[in-house]
């Protein structure tokens, strides 16, 4: 299963089996000369993907990834390079590290578990969000700037609220021109994107970064729609925290959690 072809365009345009260049569509919403991290986390994925689709095939499936970011994401050529560092049969643990310029700008690393039946044992919260077919779009561009909150189909399943708000988030583009996808890296091409549709304070005052995000799956997501049910909290002291149970049209799949570093911009920025 891929993501299909899109005539809209893409993020990124592959270089060679490394090397990534990012097209004007991943332009970040703090500077558009920056990448979105949205994106870039998809990205990792698919070279995690390749990665393990040159050895056997031994059934796991992505369980947990956690990016840092360590730097600037410069809207330039990057290179990902993936190593194992716990291979095994049931369980593995996977490493990615981004260069941009030749300094490591994202380490990610993911773990693999083994995937099993356990229909019979199922359980937990199961509640549907509402269809994104029968919700209207809502343009974020209204509130951040850049390429990639530009290429987004956005539907609320109510209005969105400063703080909390639940919305589906598609886009018709591409994660990398002419190359198949897995599901799962494009599904998580758009969950970043939780930082910016509940914004406390509007970020023309307030830069609320993240400079983490960590993933959780108890299933595998399917379909091309990333639901994000999602809560931000500030504290007083200068950091803040965006948490988001994730869904798919069947229900939640997970969860995601965002640190923030929240500081005023000065004064006539």
């Amino acid at each position: 299963m891929s993501h299909s072809t899109s005539a809209q365009g893409s993020y990124f345009e592959a270089i060679d089996d490394r090397r990534y260049k990012p097209t004007t569509h991943a332009g970040g919403a703090w500077d558009p000369d920056e990448q979105h991290f949205s994106p870039l986390g998809g990205l990792v994925v698919h070279a995690i993907d390749r990665h393990r689709a040159a050895g056997p095939d031994n059934g796991l499936v992505l369980s947990r990834i956690s990016y840092d970011i360590l730097g600037r994401l410069a809207l330039d050529e990057c290179e990902i390079e993936v190593v194992t560092l716990r291979p095994g049969r049931t369980i593995e643990l996977l490493e990615a590290v981004v260069r941009i310029a030749g300094r490591p700008v994202v380490r990610a690393r993911a773990w693999f578990l083994a995937g099993l039946d356990t229909t019979a044992v199922a359980g937990g919260p199961g509640e549907r969000l509402a269809p994104p077919e029968s919700l209207a779009a809502w343009s974020m561009s209204d509130v951040w700037p850049g390429g990639y909150i530009a290429s987004l189909d956005v539907r609320p399943v109510a209005p969105p609220r400063p703080g909390r708000t639940t919305a589906w988030v598609s886009t018709p583009l591409d994660l990398v021109t002419g190359v198949p996808v897995g599901p799962l890296a494009s599904y998580l091409a758009l969950v970043d994107t939780a930082n910016g549709i509940a914004v406390r304070q509007p970020p023309t005052a307030w830069m609320f970064p993240n400079v983490d995000l960590t993933v959780h799956l108890h299933r595998q997501p399917r379909g091309t729609w990333t639901g994000l049910d999602t809560t931000v909290t500030f504290g007083p002291a200068g950091q803040g925290l965006t948490s988001t149970v994730l869904h798919d049209v069947d229900g939640p799949v997970g969860q995601a959690q965002q640190i923030l570093t929240v500081r005023p911009l000065p004064s006539g920025a």
